[in-house]
């Protein structure tokens, strides 16, 4: 698993959204951007998290920060659950896994005694030059938001 460190240059993205649209970090220079890996869709957690940043979504944009979600979810399962907790921020649908590898969030999990292959919970921010800033590993989904603005301020 590749390992990024605060002060790396981002890798770049080239992934479709939901709709089929091109998300690259290019489009977002200038602008803090939240690169927020889940493991999967309407699963409960990954669910309370997405609503947290849904939920905080004016204060992230009022700060200059964008959001955008990254499973392997397809781009259809991903309408689905834009749809049905009204998500305002672009899901990237990464089926083939390229970002979720490049960022180094696929890995070995346990879950219940089972061991497998999986998408590691965590958040990058990148700042408006396309570096690093912050990752936070140890997502608390229920205060999501809040502690990614604490994330930048730390920093």
């Amino acid at each position: 698993m590749k390992h990024l460190k605060v002060g790396d240059e981002a890798p770049e993205i080239r992934a479709l959204d939901e709709n089929g649209n091109e998300i690259t970090l290019e489009k977002f220079r200038g602008k803090k951007v939240i690169l927020f890996f889940y493991p999967r869709d309407n699963t409960p957690t990954c669910t309370v998290e997405a609503c947290n940043l849904r939920d905080n979504y004016s204060d992230l944009l009022d700060r200059g920060i964008e959001v955008i979600g990254i499973s392997a979810d397809s781009g259809k399962k991903h309408l689905g659950f834009i749809s049905k907790f009204n998500l305002p921020f672009p899901l990237i649908a990464d089926v083939d896994k390229k970002v979720i590898k490049d960022y180094g969030v696929w890995g070995p999990k346990k879950f219940m005694g089972r061991e497998f292959e999986g998408i590691h919970r965590t958040t990058f921010v990148i700042d408006e030059n396309g570096l690093v800033q912050a990752i936070l590993e140890k997502v608390k989904a229920k205060d999501h938001a809040s502690q990614i603005l604490e994330g930048i301020v730390a920093t």
